[in-house]
């Protein structure tokens, strides 16, 4: 009798246990919302975001993307063909909502030289979708997937060579907004991080193949957002106003590097860690891994142009990976002041020279700016084109687009006395850089200028031709051969020269 109280009881617990715990496949199926209606997905191209969803409950979402291969600029002077999700690298943004059943439709023009597929990071299944979306050129492939985990995800072309097809321009970001949806924010935008490994070195013109040896090794020519050099500068810079909460949908689609975004001048009161929905708060800059995402937030509390870069400092001044976000409104002195004075340094001890006070002069606009004299040949002319594409991509981050530089940092090129000099120290100071004290239209800078030596003869002779017939400046042309004979008797200039 005791015995069978016993198996009784037991067989009431594994009732009971079963009751309180559902099997496995009711869990996953109570996972999965009820379907309501359907639309078709919103895309776009970066850096613009599709608009939050607003509606509350799970739908059918139609997402129609085609790969195109086209060839575009990577950099004045430059193009790439570029293998793309919808026409542009990054891929388009997709956004849809947590338990959304998606219908994805890829296809493949017929134009198209290679066979493609996509792998979603979001996809909960083989691949990623990879092998269910492979498609032939002119041809369409149609798979469904169910959006089970909110976050922002990375997706890509998985076709062998894979790492290739990356390399050349097959990303995107898919974000699934969570059922209840995230934090309101003023303006939302879209970046992603990616490499390029060209035949030629960084800014060397014409159309540039793929070069394998350099993506294996790892040494990418060019480091950038959003597909190209200067695709997020002056006037492409995004725009915003003080006290607008901004959010940075931010991807890396390698495909080999890591990513160290930095926005300069302000802290992140909010990053969802590698897109995740767990948020973070109060950070300085955030590891976004290849094939990995984030969401950062911010509020500009004061009016200015804010450089975002990938911190990895020289990947973002020598191959390109910097944007800029250029906000307008009020000032607000309690929180930044800007330059209160400039004095002369006196050594404690000796006391020697007083401080004078400098104050700072607003910078005036530089007429003639990034444009060709009118009585040019037609030789000097396309001379200084050339040179504009490379002041573009190297020489304006530190001397800005309009050239006047940075005030008691950075000296002007506009207007600059310097710049008369002989063509021999100019040419020498570009190849070698140069340290120490230089004193430019009577005023003393001090700092270091990196060497350029990586360009061409040409390169040096075309910039140094266009910032000598800009901004005010007037001078003969530079030329390669005069380029080639410095550099063969280039000597170190000196650290310390005033040139007045």
């Amino acid at each position: 009798m005791k015995t069978n109280v016993l198996k009784i009881s037991f067989a009431s617990l594994l009732l009971t246990v079963a009751a309180i715990c559902p099997s496995k496949s009711e869990t996953q199926a109570a996972a999965i919302p009820e379907i309501i209606g359907s639309e078709n997905a919103v895309l776009t191209d970066a850096p613009n975001v599709p608009p939050p969803i607003t509606r509350t409950y799970a739908t059918k979402v139609i997402v129609n993307l085609e790969v195109k291969e086209v060839t575009r600029r990577l950099a004045d002077g430059v193009d790439y063909t570029f293998w793309t999700f919808g026409g542009s690298v990054p891929g388009k943004f997709i956004r849809i909502r947590e338990g959304d059943e998606v219908e994805f439709h890829l296809a493949n023009a017929p134009d198209s030289k290679m066979p493609h597929n996509i792998d979603l990071h979001a996809v909960s299944g083989p691949g990623g979708g990879a092998a269910a979306s492979f498609v032939a050129p002119g041809h369409e492939s149609q798979f469904t997937f169910t959006a089970l985990n909110p976050g922002l995800y990375v997706y890509h072309c998985a076709t062998a060579p894979v790492g290739m097809h990356i390399a050349n321009g097959m990303y995107g970001l898919i974000l699934v907004e969570p059922a209840n949806g995230l934090p309101k924010v003023d303006k939302e935008f879209y970046i992603v991080q990616g490499e390029f490994y060209t035949a030629g070195k960084f800014g060397d013109p014409g159309l540039q193949p793929f070069d394998l040896d350099k993506a294996v090794d790892e040494r990418p020519a060019y480091v950038v957002f959003n597909g190209a050099v200067g695709s997020l500068t002056d006037s492409n810079a995004l725009t915003a106003r003080v006290g607008e909460k901004i959010r940075f949908f931010v991807g890396n689609g390698g495909p080999n590097l890591v990513s160290s975004f930095h926005v300069i001048g302000n802290i992140f009161d909010t990053v969802y860690d590698e897109g995740g929905t767990t948020p973070i708060h109060n950070v300085q800059t955030t590891l976004i891994p290849a094939g990995g995402a984030a969401m950062v937030e911010f509020t500009p509390k004061v009016p200015g142009t804010y450089t975002f870069l990938d911190h990895s400092i020289l990947r973002a001044f020598n191959k390109g990976c910097i944007g800029q976000l250029k906000v307008t409104g009020d000032a607000n002195g309690a929180i930044f002041s800007g330059r209160q004075s400039d004095t002369i340094f006196t050594e404690p001890e000796t006391n020697s020279v007083p401080a004078v006070k400098v104050e700072p002069v607003a910078a005036k606009p530089a007429k003639n700016s990034q444009s060709v004299p009118a009585n040019a040949t037609p030789a000097v002319a396309a001379q200084m084109e050339s040179g504009r594409q490379v002041y573009q991509q190297i020489c304006f981050v530190c001397h800005q687009p309009n050239g006047l530089g940075v005030p008691n940092q950075i000296p002007p090129l506009a207007g600059s006395d310097f710049l008369a000099h002989e063509k021999v120290e100019l040419i020498r100071t570009l190849i070698q850089g140069r340290s120490g004290e230089i004193v430019v239209n009577g005023k003393k800078f001090s700092g270091i200028m990196v060497p350029q030596a990586d360009l061409t003869d040409e390169q040096i002779a075309n910039v140094l031709t266009f910032v000598r017939n800009n901004w005010n400046n007037s001078g003969d042309a530079v030329t390669a051969d005069e380029v080639r004979a410095a550099r063969a008797g280039a000597k170190p200039v000196a650290a310390a020269n005033s040139f007045e």
